[in-house]
């Protein structure tokens, strides 16, 4: 890349008169990058779960919602809008009593089952193998198959693996042919089990990894296809998995996970989704906010075995977790979005972005109608969530090439308890050698001033999008557009680069050429 630019400074200051100004630095170093942020950060995440595949993704061919061979059209085309680059499925917790070859063949033949992770709801199967696939295809996105570990065999896997992947005459791949599929799919991400140290077997992290080593052992390689087997990692603080994964399986694994959750805690009351007060808020973004200890923590360990990086981290499930919406199913999961969720996204993303020479992958829970998903459905009715316009915001960071960036802050909220920094950012150069920027203001109070000084590189032309708004605002069948992109156009050209202000609450993008 020719893109000669060396931004020197971003100084920010309080444009609210009744506050000390204040000043903060950020310093991009572009002679310094090199790392390309993987697309694969940007992936999304769909379990049978709630309603996010039926009646989210699927709604079959005789639906009376428009559909595209049973994919809801709605749906499909926003996902394809937002350049998803892999999926995740069939779970979660999910996966560990999925048996695959229930959902391959006539769907009338299907076998049912009951989904005894989420609500004990009757599973008919209609969405198998081959529903996801196509999908994944109709996309242009990598699926990232999660394997049956915790209640399936070694035998089961391999065959999966097989009748997904093989070109020849071999016993599964006539049976997919049998099923109406000649060619065979391109699967890259195979995860081998999940959550094993929870609802995937409640296993030790020895005996998993001995597990891990005997499953992938028979996951082939097929005729072209090359798999990249993703152990099953750690729950946020367990930073003893992750050493015994990395000391007893080590190179054998391409991938190790990493689930990580925006809440509270796991018993008692989550908090609402939409009823929080500032000491929630800036509780909720400091919550966010440690996901990069948490990172930098696993990193390290993974360091001391890998000094070449050559295990990606597999950010797998991540997101806000609250109590579920008044009224509906708990084991759906339901709950709405709003521009605390926003932020969420954006900070969380700029962590990921500023990390990627380890994060490999990350994937949103869940793309449709659970946790802190980028779509909701009610019938044929479908919205974009505060999220949704986050990821649209951020997908120019797909592939380009990261610039190496800090910024000073300060430290805002409430009282000692809920005290964050304010401000986050992430930087890349594209192909084209556009600079793209992305910032959140985190601050519910004040807005920021900000001068770029750009050495080297001549401002054209600068296109700014924003998400903002007050806390609670969010987007609901009765007002599908209240938080939503807007242009942001109050960028001024200086003889040293650019200067704009920040409003508060919000996630900013600028394009520079």
């Amino acid at each position: 890349m020719n893109t000669k630019l060396f931004i020197s400074s971003i100084f920010l200051s309080t444009s609210l008169s009744l506050f000390a100004q204040k000043s903060a630095t950020i310093t991009l170093h572009t002679d310094q990058s090199g790392q390309i942020i993987p697309k694969e950060i940007y992936g999304q995440f769909a379990e049978h779960l709630g309603t996010c595949i039926y009646g989210g993704l699927w709604v079959g061919e005789n639906s009376d919602i428009p559909n595209i061979n049973g994919y809801r059209t709605d749906v499909f085309n926003a996902l394809k809008e937002l350049r998803v680059p892999v999926l995740r499925w069939p779970g979660g917790c999910f996966a560990d009593e999925y048996h695959w070859m229930d959902g391959i063949g006539p769907k009338e033949n299907r076998p049912k089952m009951v989904n005894n992770n989420w609500g004990g709801t009757i599973e008919d199967n209609s969405f198998g193998t081959h529903e996801f696939l196509n999908l994944c295809e109709m996309l242009g996105c990598e699926p990232y198959i999660s394997g049956n570990v915790g209640s399936g065999t070694v035998e089961e896997l391999a065959k999966w693996v097989e009748y997904m992947t093989s070109e020849g005459d071999s016993p599964m791949a006539r049976l997919r042919r049998q099923n109406g599929r000649d060619k065979a799919w391109k699967v890259k991400y195979l995860g081998v089990g999940n959550e094993s140290w929870g609802c995937g077997g409640s296993m030790r992290p020895e005996y998993y990894a001995d597990l891990y080593r005997r499953y992938s052992t028979y996951c082939r390689n097929y005729d072209g296809n090359h798999l990249f087997k993703i152990a099953s990692g750690a729950s946020d603080y367990d930073y003893n998995w992750t050493k015994v994964l990395m000391d007893r399986v080590g190179g054998r694994m391409n991938g190790l996970s990493l689930h990580y959750y925006t809440v509270t805690g796991w018993s008692g009351s989550k908090g609402a989704a939409t009823k929080f007060d500032k000491d929630d808020y800036y509780w909720t973004m400091g919550k966010c906010r440690e996901i990069e200890d948490v990172i930098k923590k696993h990193c390290a360990i993974m360091d001391e075995y890998d000094p070449e990086k050559k295990i990606g981290m597999i950010v797998d499930e991540w997101g806000a977790w609250y109590t579920v919406e008044p009224g509906t199913n708990p084991g759906f999961l339901y709950q709405q979005n709003t521009m605390r969720d926003a932020l969420i996204a954006g900070i969380t993303l700029n962590i990921f972005n500023k990390h990627s020479d380890r994060v490999k992958m990350a994937n949103l829970a869940q793309i449709v109608n659970v946790l802190q998903s980028v779509i909701l459905t009610d019938g044929a009715d479908m919205i974009l969530t505060p999220t949704y316009h986050v990821f649209d915001m951020y997908k120019y960071h797909q592939d380009a090439m990261l610039v190496d960036s800090s910024i000073e802050t300060e430290t805002i909220g409430v009282e000692e308890e809920w005290q964050v920094p304010n401000l986050t950012e992430s930087v890349s150069v594209a192909e084209d050698g556009a600079v793209h920027i992305t910032l959140t203001n985190l601050s519910l109070d004040k807005d920021y001033e900000i001068r770029t000084i750009l050495t080297d590189y001549q401002v054209n032309e600068v296109k700014g999008e924003i998400v903002h708004g007050e806390m609670h605002e969010m987007n609901t069948f009765e007002t599908p557009d209240q938080v939503r992109v807007k242009e942001f156009n109050e960028v001024e050209k200086t003889a040293e680069g650019i200067r704009f202000t920040i409003p508060k609450c919000s996630v900013l993008h600028l394009e520079v050429r």
